[in-house]
C-alpha cells in the first residue's frame, strides 16, 4: 500500500506565499503526529516512502470545513489549522488542515474533485 498526505488550503483568504507555507506546514506536521500516535506503522512506512504530499485548495471556510469532517468521519488523521493572529490573519482563522498520512488511494477518493493549489 502506499500513503501520502494531502493538505487543503484555503484560497480565499489571499495569504502570502510565506504566510500560506507556514500554515501548511503547521498542518502537515500536526497531521503527521496525529497519525503517528495512532497508526504508527503508517507513519513509518510514510517516512519511507518518501514522505509524498499534495497541496489541495478550497475556495471558503465552509468548503475546508466540510472536507476536514469528511476526513475525519472516514478515519483519516486530521488537523485543523487555525491562525494566531500575529500577521495578516485575524486570530483563530481556519486556514488549513492536514490529512494523514494515509492510503493514498482513499484519499484520492475524498479529494479527488479538488484542484491543485
Amino acid at each position: 500500500m502506499m500513503y501520502k498526505q494531502t493538505i487543503v488550503v484555503r484560497s480565499d483568504l489571499k495569504m502570502g506565499k510565506g504566510k500560506m507555507v507556514a500554515q501548511c506546514s503547521h498542518a502537515s506536521l500536526e497531521a503527521f503526529k496525529k497519525t503517528e500516535r495512532s497508526f504508527p506503522e503508517i507513519a513509518k512506512s510514510w517516512e519511507s516512502e518518501g514522505q509524498k504530499k499534495i497541496v489541495l485548495k478550497v475556495g471558503s471556510e465552509r468548503d475546508l470545513i466540510e472536507y476536514f469532517e469528511l476526513a475525519k468521519r472516514q478515519g483519516v488523521p486530521c488537523a485543523l489549522v487555525r491562525d494566531a493572529g500575529h500577521t495578516q490573519l485575524e486570530p483563530g482563522t481556519l486556514t488549513c488542515f492536514g490529512a494523514g498520512p494515509w492510503d493514498e488511494k482513499k484519499l484520492d477518493a475524498l479529494f479527488g474533485k479538488l484542484k491543485l493549489l
